[in-house]
């Protein structure tokens, strides 16, 4: 149980996928302007994650390992979150409309998100076992969210000031926000000594 929670916490806070680990960095910052449109997108991409990662998992297991196939990982692992990704917007369409032309062209962008085949990759390199692979891609999910979230809520408090020069508005001052939060997730992991 100790090693489930060692995950989690380390998934969402230490090696954060956005702020540790700069994976996911295109939604991150095109998605992040409100936070309805945040919320949506990490929704969507915790449900691609997490079921990637199963998928992922059992074909490198029972399909790729056995038949000597590791070195098709990569492709195979693309195909099959571009399978999820085209079923993801299938059902968004139908029933989230509205959700699905908030995230407009972000919601095929899936398909490429490294975060997604990132995790992917992980958790065959870390040799996790089906459940921890579960619990990784679910709180790397998670982690991932949480940083749309604050981003989000950040960028609808900067678009409310009024005191900010001119060419720091938008983009720019984004950039530094984003690159503070980067530090202070970073603090999580500890000062190394010697």
């Amino acid at each position: 149980m100790l090693a489930y929670l060692s995950i989690i916490v380390t998934a969402i806070f230490i090696n954060n996928i956005v702020f540790a680990q700069f994976l996911g960095i295109c939604p991150f910052l095109g998605v992040s302007k409100k936070i309805s449109s945040a919320l949506g997108m990490g929704a969507a991409v915790t449900f691609v994650i997490t079921l990637a990662t199963v998928v992922a998992w059992l074909l490198q297991t029972y399909v790729l390992n056995p038949l000597n196939l590791q070195f098709l990982q990569t492709i195979v692992f693309i195909l099959v979150i571009a399978f999820l990704v085209q079923l993801l917007e299938i059902v968004m369409k139908k029933i989230t409309p509205a959700l699905y032309q908030a995230l407009g062209v972000f919601l095929p962008l899936i398909t490429t998100n490294c975060a997604v085949l990132g995790v992917a990759i992980l958790v065959i390199q870390k040799n996790f076992n089906l459940l921890e692979s579960v619990v990784y891609g679910l709180s790397t999910s998670i982690g991932f969210t949480l940083a749309l979230w604050v981003f989000a809520g950040i960028r609808e408090q900067l678009d409310l000031t009024i005191a900010m020069p001119r060419g720091m508005r938008g983009v720019p001052i984004a950039l530094i926000c984003a690159g503070v939060l980067a530090m202070a997730f970073m603090g999580f992991s500890g000062i190394k000594i010697g």
